[in-house]
């Protein structure tokens, strides 16, 4: 439990209040594309923290960087909550993706240490699927609280996601520094520069896969319910059809990283890539509920199969000594992935159409298997995890 148990109770913080963002910006008279950029916020505090994450990783350790997470997440929820003014409730919003970022870097790096390499992919891929849980469950606990309580409520039921997670994640036990071989002086401290200039090939290989892969599934979140109301399905319809994705998405995580394990990373990060960009190829010629449907039980499938894949080759490329700074940067790059996706999505069915946007976000898929083919090592990347 207190391994997991952040992650799940984290992800029912964030997914309560995220349905809820954008339509308390427009209480508060935001027009609907400044209630657009207020949501965006959440992701670019997430962006722009990564580095600093590191760094109050590598100062307080692990655990204390995931109870200063919930803390500080907790405390912009309640500035959201409590606030008249939309300057104040979008530096809220903000502190929120913030939060999001130390988390994240925090319980990767831990899971990294604390887990033996021969289960990494298992426990990582379970990490991510119990936070995928948790965002899947918290718009449902927020959707009673606010028909009971009214709209603030959902705000109150992330503080008490956010803070549970923090109360569990102050009895993980504290990892153990690396151990220094007999006739060795320790190691010197790693820095920021020192990881760039020792890992850079790592990052211009692996890590662009990686940026790959994260542009596709941030697009995936808008491609369906965009192409459904294209279709011009009833909203009702689409939401169910983003649903069953998601609980698709859900079911597959652990015999995935099972897979990962024995197999090794290729085996499930090619073949995710590959299903998601082929059913994002097809997704335009879909012409009614069922051919969508099955589109985007595909996509999910593949998202699903996928779950702690990033996770996973950040830990198995990292140094034991300065992980977090590694790991700061490989968060980095996937939410620049997660950032620009959605950006190039919407600029392309903006200047040319959205199944022109889809069919591109498709061959951005496939170009990411192919490069994760190249650049993974066959067999599994903590025996052997130097880049071709």
């Amino acid at each position: 439990m207190p391994a997991f148990g952040p992650s799940l109770l984290f992800g029912v913080g964030e997914g309560a209040i995220l349905p809820i963002v954008p339509l308390t910006a427009r209480d508060l008279g935001a027009s609907v594309s400044m209630a657009a950029l207020v949501v965006g916020l959440i992701s670019i505090g997430s962006l722009l923290n990564n580095i600093p994450a590191s760094l109050i990783t590598m100062r307080w350790g692990e655990r204390w960087a995931i109870v200063v997470a919930g803390i500080w997440s907790a405390l912009g929820m309640a500035l959201c909550l409590w606030t008249s003014h939309l300057e104040l409730f979008a530096a809220g919003c903000l502190m929120v993706g913030m939060s999001q970022a130390v988390y994240n870097l925090a319980r990767q790096s831990y899971m990294s240490e604390a887990v033996p390499v021969m289960y990494r992919a298992r426990a990582l891929s379970t990490l991510g699927g119990v936070m995928r849980i948790g965002m899947f469950a918290g718009p449902f606990l927020a959707a009673a609280a606010v028909h009971a309580f009214g709209l603030p409520a959902a705000y109150v039921v992330g503080i008490i996601g956010v803070l549970g997670a923090a109360a569990v994640g102050a009895r993980i036990p504290d990892l153990e520094a690396p151990p220094v071989p007999a006739g060795h002086s320790a190691p010197a401290s790693a820095t920021l520069v020192s990881t760039l200039k020792d890992h850079r090939r790592v990052f211009l290989t692996v890590g662009i896969g990686v940026v790959l892969v994260s542009a596709v599934r941030a697009s995936r979140q808008a491609v369906i319910p965009l192409w459904a109301e294209h279709l011009a399905l009833a909203p009702a319809v689409a939401s169910l059809i983003y649903g069953l994705a998601g609980g698709i998405d859900m079911l597959v995580f652990y015999p995935a990283g099972k897979v990962m394990d024995h197999k090794g990373r290729r085996w499930v990060a090619v073949p995710s890539m590959v299903i998601m960009g082929v059913a994002m190829l097809l997704m335009p010629l879909t012409t009614g509920f069922a051919t969508l449907l099955i589109a985007a039980l595909a996509i999910g499938f593949g998202n699903g199969i996928g779950s702690g894949m990033i996770m996973t080759l950040g830990a198995d490329h990292s140094p034991r000594h300065g992980r977090a700074h590694f790991l700061g940067v490989w968060r980095l790059m996937s939410d620049i992935g997660a950032s620009g996706g959605p950006a190039l999505l919407s600029f392309l069915a903006a200047t040319l159409s959205l199944s022109a946007g889809i069919a591109v976000t498709g061959l951005i898929a496939l170009a990411a298997a192919g490069a994760l083919a190249y650049w993974i090592p066959a067999r599994r990347a903590g025996v052997g995890s130097a880049v071709r």
